[in-house]
């Protein structure tokens, strides 16, 4: 029998966890609508990189929703950066239900390829990096090769080499007539509950982690995708025949910067004031655009 101590079902814009005790897993799943329009609508991107960052940013969510102390100063960033492809630079990052992204790319290499294009035609070679910040002055970042035919796989990689975390990811992402739609959910195995024995004793052959693997995988991603089926519901889908299934609901989801023209006039401030010279237009004023929402501020430094 699932535990489901809620109030009203999550459909979308909002984080979800679960855990299953008996067999030692926690889970996210994510849905945005909402919040990943908004993000997207900052720059126009073709339909590729919309694609690849609508999929960074349920990631960026997904594993966000992880770290222990969610407030204002935790934050989790994900970040590609290549100098061999179509996309130069991808960087997401999610601060207590806040989150943005941004995608540099190259419109020309990129020309009028498919929608779904794998990481190598996106990226060419380079590294995924992840960098956790607890809110508390710690920091920890882990870095992996840009393999495999998603950044999801990409993901999975840094969970088991970089933590040894057995990870299972499964997302999807589409564009219809009512805009684009993301989802994606994120399961782990912890071989002795999150407060256990190290990390490096979990296995992948775990006969728990081997059952709560095949299980989740059979996720599609219409279900992901579908408006009508709440995140509770697809839990409940995938693993009603368990003793116990806590449900915790997390943080309700939207875009927001922290940019301002204070933190650009605190930037400039550093600068040499020859370098300051060389930025001034024609009337004297600097002007800065910021990548993440566009926004762009004509400062007097």
């Amino acid at each position: 029998m699932v535990a489901m101590d809620i109030e009203s079902e999550t459909f979308a814009d909002k984080l979800l966890g679960f855990t299953i005790p008996s067999r030692n897993a926690r889970a996210r799943i994510v849905r945005l609508d909402r919040a990943a329009e908004d993000v997207l609508a900052a720059h126009d991107y073709p339909a590729p990189i919309a694609h690849l960052l609508s999929e960074a940013l349920v990631l960026t969510v997904l594993m966000g929703g992880l770290l222990k102390a969610e407030g204002e100063e935790a934050q989790l960033t994900m970040q590609a950066q290549t100098k061999t492809g179509i996309v130069s630079l991808l960087v997401c990052d999610y601060r207590g239900g806040v989150l943005r992204g941004y995608a540099d790319f190259n419109a020309d290499a990129l020309g009028d390829q498919g929608v779904n294009l794998p990481l190598d035609a996106l990226f060419g070679t380079g590294h995924l990096a992840i960098t956790f910040e607890t809110g508390r002055g710690q920091r920890y970042q882990g870095i992996v090769p840009l393999e495999g035919d998603t950044l999801a796989a990409a993901c999975e990689a840094y969970f088991s080499q970089s933590e040894q975390v057995p990870t299972l990811i499964r997302q999807a992402s589409k564009s219809g007539s009512d805009g684009r739609v993301a989802a994606g959910m994120l399961i782990q195995h912890l071989a002795d509950g999150e407060e256990g024995r190290e990390r490096l004793h979990t296995r992948l052959d775990h006969p728990d982690w081997e059952h709560v693997s095949t299980i989740a995988g059979t996720i599609s991603h219409a279900e992901l995708l579908d408006p009508d089926l709440s995140l509770e519901a697809l839990a409940w889908r995938l693993f009603h025949e368990e003793d116990r299934v806590f449900i915790q609901p997390g943080a309700d989801l939207r875009q927001g910067c922290r940019c301002s023209a204070d933190y650009y006039a605190s930037v400039l401030a550093r600068f040499p004031a020859q370098d300051l010279n060389d930025m001034r237009d024609a009337s004297g004023h600097i002007s800065v655009d910021c990548a993440f929402c566009a926004r762009k501020y004509t400062l007097e430094i």
